[in-house]
């Protein structure tokens, strides 16, 4: 299965507390950070509520 390697490339400083707790449960504590995720529709929503402030990859695949 694909992955997706997201990164976060803005802060969340003045962001919307949705926002801030979208990126914190995709494992994102500040700029720079990058995780891998399974590329899945959950992950593909949280990261289309942060999209601003993340870039997203796809890794791997099929």
């Amino acid at each position: 299965m694909a992955q997706l390697k997201v990164k976060q490339t803005k802060s969340k400083i003045g962001a919307k507390a949705n926002q801030r707790e979208t990126l914190r449960s995709l494992g994102l504590k500040r700029i720079g950070d990058v995780v891998i995720k399974e590329d899945r529709p959950e992950i593909r929503g949280m990261v289309q509520t942060v999209r601003h402030m993340v870039t997203v990859e796809v890794v791997g695949g099929e």
